[in-house]
Parts: C-alpha cells; structure tokens; sequence
C-alpha cells in the first residue's frame, strides 16, 4: 500500500512520517512532497538520526514530480497545505496537522525540543494508523 505525505515546504514534518512509514512498517511504503518544496531541515534528520532512523537521501520534492502516480492514501500534515493543496488523486484522503517546527526560536537545544516533540507525536500518529 502507498502513502503519499503532502506539507508546504517538505522539510520536516512530511519527511518525518515518510522516513517513520518506511521504518517501521512492512505493509505500507511512503513517499513525502511539498505544494512550495524547499529542502530538508538539518534538525529534523538530527531529531531522526537520534533515534536510529536515517533520512539519508532524502530532499525536498514537488508534488507535481507526483501527478498520475496512484496511491491508497493522501495525508496533509499542515494545515497549509491542506488549505492551499490542489486535489490530489487517492484512494483516501485525510489531513492530521501537526505543529511546525521550523518556526521555533530560542536556543540550540529549545529548538531541537521542538523537533524532537513534533517528532514524537509524529510516530506514535505513524504507530496507530500504520503499524498494526
């Protein structure tokens, strides 16, 4: 089964779940696209690598590299782009936005806390929907 994660810049949080998918589950294989790609967040793969997942070739993508590719599930996971993402053919949608990281401030260490927050509910999202 195919799963196609869809955010704004396809840096963080649509990489994340694509990288916990492809980890974790032997039923499912994800891909991730941004509706404005941009490139992948260094913290988001230092707040992957902790855990022992890499996000090693990974990057940002368009999600017009993916149009009349056929996938059993869309999800947006910002609201931005559930907001502004053109239709996208799936087999089900559905959208579980999750807080933006790149937008935290402060310290080194009070960002990779963000990152590693968001990351954590991403899995156990990951966790129920796809790993059973």
């Amino acid at each position: 089964m195919k799963v196609l994660f869809i955010c704004t810049h396809n840096s963080a949080r649509s990489q994340m779940a694509e990288a916990f998918v492809n980890a974790l589950s032997d039923k499912w294989q994800a891909e991730s696209a941004g509706t404005e790609p941009s490139h992948v967040n260094p913290y988001a793969i230092r707040v992957m690598e902790e855990i022992g997942i890499s996000m090693e070739g990974h990057h940002s993508k368009s999600i017009e590299e993916f149009r009349g590719r056929d996938f059993d599930l869309v999800v947006t996971v910002c609201d931005h782009a559930k907001e502004t993402c053109p239709f996208f053919p799936g087999k089900r949608h559905i959208h579980r936005g999750f807080q933006d990281p790149s937008e935290a401030e402060g310290t080194e260490e009070e960002i990779m806390e963000v990152f590693r927050k968001v990351r954590d509910e991403i899995r156990e999202w990951v966790e129920r929907e796809f790993i059973r």
